[in-house]
């Protein structure tokens, strides 16, 4: 077994072979590594103690695969210029 990073709470994580004699033996290791990145990334929440659980961070995960960030983050900031704006005419008003 190959050792991640070296730490409480930390386990053993599996070598992925990348190397497959059929596309079965390539699905399964893509599985595994899957599950091994998904292994990885939530020790940052861990560490951090956000609170963030594996569904929501693999919705996380699939959402930034998908681009969506820049969209998001666009829409975001729409949000952020509407609310001042209501803000601001609140205050005069």
């Amino acid at each position: 077994m190959e050792a991640g990073v070296r730490g409480e709470g930390v386990k053993e994580t599996p070598r992925v072979s990348r190397a497959s004699g059929s596309s079965g033996g390539a699905a399964a290791a893509a599985v595994t590594l899957h599950a091994v990145v998904v292994d990885v990334l939530l020790e940052i929440p861990r560490i951090l103690n956000t609170g963030l659980d594996v569904e929501t961070l693999s919705i996380c995960v699939r959402v930034c695969e998908q681009g969506i960030p820049e969209v998001l983050s666009s829409v975001v900031k729409e949000l952020r210029k509407a609310a001042e704006a209501l803000k601001a005419a609140e205050n005069i008003s």
